[in-house]
């Protein structure tokens, strides 16, 4: 199964969208803390719709804490501050995905605690700043499921 991991979620829409994404897809969701809001907030709620039975959430106080219980295989951290694409990755089950808070991104000290080849970034056009936290999970995340041949080795 991959993994995907919010580091301090700020937007209770987005993580409700991820939610609901990782329900389909069968990955499971891990929110580091400090959780910007609410969980169980109505807009959480509805961006989630009935998915949140469906779907693997769990809560860590640090990240240490969440990979430490993961135990990934890899952990690539999505920035705009690397030049290496998601495309260029070689997928596995097993692994992690790090992405950082919506209005700031990952902290530097944890992007550069992954190796060079870890770090990736989504193409934009020129001047571009970010995306939607929920539209650039998406897009690695299938793109990665689509090289595990949309199989998941689900537990």
């Amino acid at each position: 199964m991959l993994h995907i991991i919010l580091y301090e979620p700020e937007i209770p829409q987005n993580t409700g969208a991820l939610i609901r994404l990782s329900a389909n897809m069968g990955a499971h969701l891990h929110l580091i803390h400090p959780i910007m809001f609410d969980l169980s907030e109505k807009r959480v709620r509805r961006a989630g719709l009935d998915y949140a039975e469906l779907a693997e959430v769990h809560e860590h106080e640090n990240l240490q804490a969440c990979l430490e219980s993961i135990q990934p295989n890899r952990v690539y951290a999505l920035t705009t501050k690397t030049t290496r694409y998601y495309t260029e990755a070689k997928f596995e089950n097993g692994d992690a995905f790090l992405f950082g808070p919506e209005s700031r991104g990952l902290p530097m000290e944890v992007i550069q605690s992954l190796p060079e080849e870890q770090r990736l970034t989504i193409p934009m056009i020129p001047g571009g700043r970010s995306l939607n936290l929920a539209n650039a999970v998406s897009v690695v995340a299938y793109e990665a499921w689509r090289q595990l041949d949309f199989n998941m080795e689900i537990d």
